[in-house]
């Protein structure tokens, strides 16, 4: 098990926690459905913990590859993967094995996983973009779920400055299911 320290925190959990959704407006769409994705608080006084069966850090291509039963954990926010790779800057001075390195992007593979609270995304792959702040989950079946509120397509892409997502078909048709029990009511 390998944590990083405060500066690394925000970047490494950044794109995690925007991805902690709650769905807030959604409407379907043949091909695509686009909607807001509120994404959580960051928490810096949380520790980040990272765990995998092996971790190679390669500091000529400046990568930290994680690799068998990864598992991200901040607060509630979890993210599970077969594989992780983090690529971060070589000329910001810091490393991955201090907890200092400014990172760039993170990859995941192998049955990807995200949960925040109630809420959950699975995908065959993720890529995190640290530099342009946007997150794309792909897969043969993307689904997004709370509750008995579902989402599926083939390719969610968040970007993570405004919260605004799209869901893609890649071919064939969005689904959505929702629960009306799940509505807000006022009184």
């Amino acid at each position: 098990m390998s944590a990083f320290s405060e500066p690394a925190q925000r970047h490494v959990i950044l794109p995690l926690l925007a991805a902690g959704f709650v769905l807030v407006a959604a409407t379907a769409g043949a091909q695509e459905t686009k909607s807001q994705l509120k994404g959580l608080q960051l928490s810096n006084d949380k520790p980040i913990q990272i765990q995998s069966d092996k971790l190679e850090i390669q500091q000529q291509s400046n990568t930290a590859q994680f690799t068998g039963n990864v598992k991200v954990v901040q607060g509630t926010t979890t993210l599970q993967a077969g594989s992780m790779v983090v690529y971060y800057k070589a000329d910001g001075g810091g490393s991955i094995s201090s907890g200092d390195a400014d990172i760039e992007k993170i990859d995941v593979a192998d049955k990807v996983f995200l949960q925040s609270g109630v809420q959950q995304a699975t995908a065959d792959t993720g890529t995190f973009n640290l530099i342009d702040e946007v997150f794309v989950l792909k897969g043969d079946k993307v689904v997004l779920s709370e509750g008995k509120n579902v989402f599926v397509g083939c390719q969610l892409t968040v970007l993570m400055r405004t919260g605004e997502a799209k869901l893609d078909a890649c071919g064939g048709r969005v689904m959505i299911q929702l629960d009306p029990k799940s509505r807000k009511t006022t009184n």
